[in-house]
């Protein structure tokens, strides 16, 4: 029997930064998500990625109204719910996402090298915590696949690249 896919987060295409901010997560609160998600029944697998740009869960789903009731008990900074800001991808579209953020072609800067590392981290906590299963451990090794295949075959990492290099770029041309 196929097991459904479910991808759900906000990134910098979806929330402004105020909300990225108050969604992000350290890896205690990465770790006791995942074990509330699981002990309540809404996911047989999950991993969580959060970063400075996005906070994202991937999962098979066991109960989809208890994962969106955990994603409705997530507010703004204002506390306003955050379901103006979520996007919700299924099946092909969540492997489709997650091999685009892995590359780093859903990046704010696109190329960064950053962001490979924090799935790799997001993936090692959730196997930690024992969310990864049959599903999931197929489906991230075959995005670290991807996203190396990406990187290589490309140019995408040729150039200094980052927030941060963007911003001493710009600057330099402007000074």
């Amino acid at each position: 029997m196929a097991r459904e896919l479910l991808a759900v987060g906000l990134s910098h295409h979806t929330a402004p930064v105020e909300v990225r901010e108050r969604m992000a997560l350290d890896e205690k609160s990465v770790r006791e998500r995942l074990d509330r998600l699981r002990e309540e029944g809404a996911v047989e697998e999950a991993i969580l990625l959060s970063t400075c740009n996005r906070v994202e869960l991937y999962a098979v789903p066991t109960d989809m109204r208890a994962i969106e009731a955990f994603m409705r008990e997530q507010r703004g900074p204002g506390g306003e719910p955050i379901d103006q800001y979520l996007y919700w991808h299924r099946d092909v579209e969540a492997v489709r996402h997650l091999f685009r953020v892995a590359s780093s072609l859903d990046s704010q800067v696109i190329g960064e090298p950053q962001i490979l590392g924090q799935v790799k981290d997001a993936i090692r906590i959730a196997s930690e915590s024992r969310s990864i299963g049959r599903t999931l451990d197929k489906l991230t090794r075959q995005t670290m696949s991807v996203a190396k295949r990406v990187r290589t075959e490309t140019r995408i990492g040729e150039n200094r690249v980052g927030i941060g290099n963007a911003g001493v770029d710009l600057a330099l041309q402007i000074f």
